[in-house]
């Protein structure tokens, strides 16, 4: 005789079906007058959260920081969430998480018992553990986590969840209570709310989800990291396609409708923002934004327009590591410090091991203006954000080099110094300041001499002798100093003469910006990270205006010009080789740098619509390679850049305007006065002058003019 046999006899005996049925109705009313004293216990003494605190529901948001453009750089704060009310969310978003979560929520009061009656069944009869909350239930718990724990399991815990469920369905609507979950729960990769999700996951907003993106959004809350459909696809639509066939029992599909949605296949946006790609950036900007807004900037869901331009960010970044690996594998000579790959190597194989105070391998920056705003377009701080977060565009100060010289040119041109101008390349020794110590003897890059040599020639080939001779003889170092001041440095510059080859450490991007006053012809634009900052409604917070400061006339910023393009298009100038030879065809100025003993190396470079600087160099200064140089290590990257970023744009600029008050005359460069016909012809050259700069006397070694007559000295033609 089976077991099933015997009990069903047993079952059919007047006395023991009696017996059996007097037993479980005692159990039940026991375990119910148990359930009764759990319930009235559970929130006693205020215990279970008071539901009126919803009124004034506002979660944490975290501020969302755009690119100038409006793409979603990256968020500050822990909890990335954007509310938004229910009648802004896509009916397929609506009828996904109903499907999934709690069908009948419509029709309950916060507690299904339907859903309740058969988990108890399917858990006495199966073994099976399924969860039966209803989406009041999950909201209790989101809202009141420190009340009701998700991870507390006892039934204490599911009586004031059950408990709060109730109250908040007595106090509030089902359209409040559904939008206050679908704004509240967590869906994985930080995002918190719906909207959130649909912008990191699908780039768009919920009110443009289909529904398959809506099923994906449904699946998830089940497990946040086990169906985070970035790391986990297969497993992620998986489930997707259960939510889907869900929404087709429910009524909301067709079978044929639900057939066709779970063939849609994944297609998540590109990339969830661009926090990867502008990290020094971002915390610059994060610091910006903290001292002047607080804490509030974690939590109050602000909205951040930056100035990035991310294609001109990416570029530099590009152009930065594709030029620091040329380097460091020996293309541009013998490179005989560790290499980013081989620190990356070492620090896998020993991941216990201390991370160094510096990095041990080759660094740079980069930074890159808009003249005319100061709108920082692009911020390389260093080449690995996750190694080193020291920000080296705007927290270190390193020598500037032969980048300083244009400072000391401008100084010049302003104490009525023309461009044609002799002074004599030849050896020079400067008595040294203090006690028993040697006279300085500054060198050439090359260690060559030059004899004379024009203003425009020296700087053109960034001549070291030439450039002290005119700093300390001609100006004084107080003068230098007051026009770097002009330019916007601010770093202290002792009065000493190194100081007139760049030996004073600088910020880079203070650097970078005095470049602006070339490129607008005078005015220097104060960089600035910050379009606009509004609050959760739209409301401007804060607009800073660009800032500008008239450094010099715009007759000498354009003589200036002139010579800092003579350096990019010229044969002879430093960066020739590296910029309009390697192919640039934009109109362009700027000036290489080198420190002493080869440990800093610039290019900083300007078009009329970008003013950008490359650095390369060692934390801890110290020799890069032997013959490093700006127009060897520096220029070349920046060129990478600007054909990056003008290959892909239409319209190429006009180059700067010649004023008409500047006077022109034809000179002969071997002696800085104006040109006899007799003079050779190679050494003929048209200058430009401030009025009454220009030169009064002829040559004195080429002869007189036979004809008696004079070469021009005023005119309207323009500067071949």
């Amino acid at each position: 005789m089976t077991i099933r046999s015997t009990l069903s006899r047993w079952w059919h005996t007047p006395k023991i079906r009696s017996w059996v049925i007097t037993v479980v109705l005692a159990g039940a009313g026991f375990g119910l007058s148990l359930l009764w004293g759990a319930w009235q216990r559970a929130c006693l003494n205020n215990a279970c959260p008071s539901v009126t605190r919803v009124e004034g529901w506002d979660p944490d948001q975290a501020s969302k920081v755009y690119a100038a453009d409006g793409r979603l750089i990256t968020d500050l704060g822990g909890e990335r969430r954007t509310v938004v009310p229910l009648d802004q969310l896509s009916p397929a978003v609506l009828a996904a998480f109903l499907s999934v979560e709690d069908k009948r929520f419509y029709g309950h009061n916060g507690i299904d018992w339907f859903r309740v009656v058969g988990t108890v069944k399917n858990f006495v009869l199966y073994g099976q553990k399924a969860g039966a909350s209803t989406i009041t239930m999950q909201l209790a718990r989101n809202l009141f986590p420190d009340i009701i724990s998700g991870t507390d399991r006892s039934p204490r815990r599911k009586i004031r969840e059950a408990q709060v469920a109730l109250e908040l369905e007595r106090r509030y609507s089902k359209d409040k209570i559904l939008e206050l979950y679908l704004n509240q729960i967590d869906l994985g990769n930080r995002a918190f709310g719906v909207e959130a999700a649909a912008q990191r996951y699908f780039g768009k907003s919920a009110r443009d989800l289909n529904i398959a993106e809506a099923a994906m959004l449904a699946a998830i809350p089940k497990s946040p990291t086990r169906y985070n459909p970035r790391r986990y696809k297969g497993r992620a639509v998986q489930r997707r396609n259960v939510v889907i066939n869900l929404m087709r029992d429910n009524g909301v599909l067709t079978d044929e409708e639900a057939e066709r949605w779970k063939s849609y296949p994944l297609v998540l946006s590109s990339r969830s923002d661009f926090s990867e790609v502008a990290p020094y950036f971002t915390e610059y900007v994060r610091q910006l934004m903290s001292a002047r807004f607080g804490p509030e900037i974690y939590t109050n869901g602000l909205r951040i327009y930056t100035t990035l331009d991310l294609d001109v960010q990416q570029a530099a970044e590009r152009s930065l590591e594709a030029q620091a690996q040329l380097i460091e594998n020996g293309t541009l000579g013998t490179f005989t410090h560790k290499s980013y790959a081989q620190y990356q190597q070492e620090r896998a194989d020993n991941e216990d091991a201390e991370a160094p105070s510096s990095s041990p391998y080759l660094q740079g920056l980069v930074v890159s203006l808009d003249p005319k705003s100061g709108y920082i377009r692009a911020m390389v701080g260093g080449r690995d954000f996750e190694d080193s977060k020291f920000n080296r565009a705007v927290q270190s100060r390193r020598q500037p080099g032969s980048t300083f010289k244009p400072f000391v040119y401008s100084a010049a041109l302003r104490a009525g110094h023309p461009l044609s101008e002799i002074l004599i390349d030849e050896p020079l020794s400067v008595p040294n300041m203090g006690a028993n110590q040697e006279p300085w003897e500054p060198q050439n890059y090359d260690l060559q001499f030059r004899g004379p040599l024009t203003l425009r020639q020296a700087l053109m080939q960034s001549n070291n002798i030439v450039t002290i001779r005119l700093g300390m003889e001609e100006l004084g170092e107080q003068a230098v100093i007051d026009e770097a001041t002009r330019f916007g440095i601010t770093t202290p510059i002792p009065a000493v003469p190194s100081i007139h080859l760049g030996s004073a450490g600088v910020q880079p991007l203070e650097m970078v910006a005095a470049y602006t006053a070339f490129a607008n012809l005078g005015l220097r634009t104060t960089p600035t990270a910050i379009l606009r900052v509004e609050d959760r409604q739209g409301n401007i917070l804060w607009q800073p205006q660009p800032r500008t400061t008239e450094v010099m006339p715009r007759n000498q910023a354009w003589l200036m010009v002139d010579v800092l393009r003579d350096i990019v298009r010229s044969p002879g100038g430093t960066a020739w080789s590296a910029t309009t030879a390697a192919g640039l065809k934009v109109p362009a100025g700027g000036k290489t740098g080198t420190t002493d003993e080869y440990t800093d190396v610039w290019f900083i470079g300007f078009t009329p619509d970008l003013v950008t600087g490359f650095w390369y160099g060692m934390d801890r200064p110290q020799r890069i390679m032997n013959n490093a140089a700006g127009g060897r290590l520096a220029a070349p990257a920046w060129t990478m850049m600007m054909k990056d970023i003008y290959d892909r744009r239409s319209n190429i600029p006009d180059p700067w305007g010649r004023p008409d008050s500047l006077v022109i005359a034809e000179i002969d460069k071997s002696t800085g006065q104006l040109a006899w016909p007799t003079c050779p012809r190679e050494l003929h050259f048209v200058e430009s002058y401030l009025p009454g700069t220009e030169p009064k006397d002829y040559c004195a070694i080429h002869g007189l003019n036979p004809l008696g007559s004079s070469p021009p000295v005023s005119g309207s033609i323009t500067q071949p």
